[in-house]
């Protein structure tokens, strides 16, 4: 394998020094992949999970081939949700921070839209956007699309998944003939095999396995346990391991907000997190997590793509997700950057069969743990050797 150094590519000056303010030095795999793909102008498919480097491996190419003097757009980012779009946003204008000259934005709903007009009339070179927004935007005209060199669609068979598939369509069509285009995407869905097949060029196909190097450090745990009884059980989790900074992740508005007030009330700091708040708090949640202002941050899926927190010591599956993906999305906000991370799983009597089908969807290694007369945390007699 090639090195695997940024300073081993031939990048700008002020890109290098922006990567070493980032704290970045060694590339992922999909970086090393990627990068000089994209650097030379060619059509990229890359099927990559979430947490693997995606955002530089596409931003460094980007903010390289961005003309300053050029006040238009000329790189667009979609993406599925407004906390990626903003979470892409605040990664590429750390990319381009010894480039004044380059502007970044993000359009997404939830958010005044004259605040984005405003924005966009500085003329910024590149966008990040949520396809419904976009849509908005260009059919106001306050967005010109024209100019647009390079298009990347991020977390494609999400936002493919979401109902966008019309969207992107409609939007790719507007674009230039001449175009880079990028997808990146967990799964390689009917979906997104369409969009490429309709409009890249000769693409070049990545692919980063999760080997075992790669692939984070996460040790599983699945408790049984139900009722008021389960979030008595989260709290003794979170307290027993003394956990500064966790994930709870559940299936509703509802039970985010209900398991909210229950560990609060049981003077543990935790918020939520979920689709129906303004943009407004939950920007200002997930600022004061990331600060570690805020030890508990109980959510549902809109938060398990995407946003990138460093240090979450641990995941709680409060309640078993819907699809088996959702579980490795969820469980991956831990064990990043190389590091160790744990996860628990939570699961009723019920339940049982759903677990092994789990299990052998994602092939994880996951340990019954059950509480003993003590309340300290053991291995389950069905799990032990």
């Amino acid at each position: 394998m090639d090195s695997s150094l940024f300073s081993d590519l031939n990048l700008s000056p002020e890109l290098l020094k922006a990567l070493d303010r980032m704290g970045f030095s060694e590339m992922t795999e999909i970086q090393q992949k990627a990068i000089p793909v994209m650097m030379e102008g060619r059509d990229v498919i890359g099927k990559a999970p979430t947490g693997t480097g995606k955002t530089c491996a596409f931003g460094i190419p980007i903010i390289e081939k961005i003309d300053p003097e050029l006040k238009q757009p000329q790189a667009l980012i979609l993406a599925p949700t407004r906390e990626l779009a903003t979470q892409i946003c605040e990664d590429l204008k750390d990319l381009a921070h010894f480039k004044p000259g380059i502007r970044v934005m993000a359009a997404y709903g939830g958010q005044p839209i004259q605040k984005q007009i405003d924005a966009l009339a500085k003329n910024p070179q590149v966008i990040v956007a949520t396809p419904g927004r976009l849509m908005d935007h260009m059919n106001r005209k306050t967005i010109r699309l024209n100019h647009i060199r390079i298009v990347v669609l991020d977390e494609a068979d999400e936002m493919l998944d979401m109902g966008f598939y019309k969207d992107v369509r409609k939007i790719l069509d507007r674009l230039p003939k001449k175009k880079q285009m990028t997808m990146f995407s967990a799964t390689m869905s009917r979906e997104v095999m369409d969009i490429s097949w309709l409009y890249q060029r000769d693409e070049v196909e990545l692919s980063v396995q999760p080997v075992e190097d790669s692939q984070p450090k996460i040790t599983q745990y699945a408790i049984e346990s139900t009722g008021t009884q389960r979030i008595l059980d989260v709290a003794e989790v979170i307290r027993q391991k003394d956990f500064k900074r966790v994930m709870i992740f559940c299936n509703t508005k509802y039970s985010t907000e209900a398991l909210c007030y229950q560990l609060t009330k049981m003077g543990l700091d935790a918020a939520c997190l979920n689709g129906d708040m303004p943009q407004s708090a939950r920007n200002k949640i997930m600022a004061d997590f990331k600060a570690g202002n805020i030890g508990i941050l109980i959510s549902t899926n809109v938060a398990a793509r995407g946003i990138d927190v460093s240090d979450v010591n641990a995941v709680i599956n409060y309640e078993i997700p819907q699809d088996n993906d959702q579980y490795l999305h969820r469980i991956g906000r831990t064990g990043r950057a190389k590091k160790a991370g744990i996860s628990y799983l939570f699961y009723g009597p019920d339940e049982k069969e759903r677990l092994d089908h789990l299990i052998k969807f994602t092939r994880a290694r996951i340990t019954r743990l059950a509480f003993d007369a003590h309340r300290k945390l053991t291995v389950a007699e069905e799990d032990e050797e």
